[in-house]
């Protein structure tokens, strides 16, 4: 009977996030403002009253996400993770939440990351595109035929894969899929390739940060994205984090390991019900819940 902490990443971002919880809890209120003062602008301010447009601003989005969940799990009294994940971003989360990181050390290097992949976005025309009702084998075998750089990004579960790279080839590589079968091909309204090689300069960007910033052994296993494995070596988990930014989301193949080694409940910590809804398709088997 084991308890794995699960941590969303971006894109589960709403207004008013994190209001109530500054509002009940004094640590609460006092590391949001310290993140406040570390990030030089009043990101809190943004998250309770923000529009959806100001949310979704780079040097906000991954923060705020970030915060939210961080913060909820460094007040909840019976926080005891057997195991943690978070999907992209959210990795960053887990490994604060399992003591791998600072609280102010894990809230610069997500901001070092959204700014850096920022930069990454503004250089080539890229987008990212839901395929659904398609095996993962085909989708992969469709994109290596596509000229141009188009990968599999995020494996969210059965049936539901993200492909990520340039514009033109994303639009080549849907409407193959859609004629091999896919219910659906649609591109997202993100600002650039996630998760694909177009990201390379935003890792060796993300690389510097890391090597600079202190990292403890995790107080549990923490299963990574690039390599859906449980880990709690330090330079593992720093290599795996910088890989993350231009290989896959393995979501699907994470959560069925974390099954395999003996989780039988899953809490998402943080914004939103995306995981839940992901975790329930992956193993229906076992319980789900979320604490925001």
């Amino acid at each position: 009977m084991k308890k794995a902490y699960v941590f969303p990443g971006q894109g589960s971002q709403f207004s008013g996030m994190g209001h109530s919880l500054y509002h009940s809890h004094q640590d609460a209120m006092n590391l949001f403002e310290q993140a406040n003062e570390i990030l030089g602008f009043r990101i809190s301010d943004i998250m309770f009253d923000g529009s959806d447009d100001e949310l979704k601003q780079t040097r906000v989005t991954q923060p705020a996400v970030f915060l939210h969940s961080v913060i909820l799990a460094l007040t909840m009294e019976d926080f005891a993770p057997d195991m943690v994940a978070g999907h992209s971003l959210g990795e960053f989360s887990a490994l604060v939440a399992a003591r791998a990181l600072r609280f102010e050390d894990g809230l610069k290097l997500v901001y070092a990351r959204a700014m850096a992949m920022q930069k990454a976005c503004d250089a080539v025309p890229s987008t990212m595109a839901a395929v659904l009702g398609l095996d993962d084998e085909q989708v992969e075998q469709i994109c290596a035929r596509v000229e141009g750089i188009v990968v599999a990004a995020n494996y969210n579960c059965p049936g539901q894969l993200v492909i990520s790279g340039e514009k033109v080839a994303v639009q080549q590589a849907c409407e193959a899929l859609k004629a091999a079968g896919a219910k659906r091909a649609l591109p997202l309204p993100v600002g650039g390739a996630f998760h694909s090689p177009l990201m390379q300069p935003a890792a060796e960007e993300l690389a510097k940060a890391i090597e600079s910033t202190h990292f403890n052994r995790p107080i549990c296993p923490i299963y990574q994205n690039v390599t859906a494995q449980p880990h709690t070596d330090v330079e593992e988990i720093k290599r795996n984090l910088i890989d993350q930014l231009t290989g896959p989301v393995r979501w699907t193949q994470t959560v069925r390991n974390m099954v395999a080694d003996g989780a039988t409940a899953f809490v998402e910590v943080g914004p939103g019900k995306v995981l839940q809804g992901l975790v329930k398709k992956i193993a229906p088997e076992v319980s789900v819940e979320g604490v925001q």
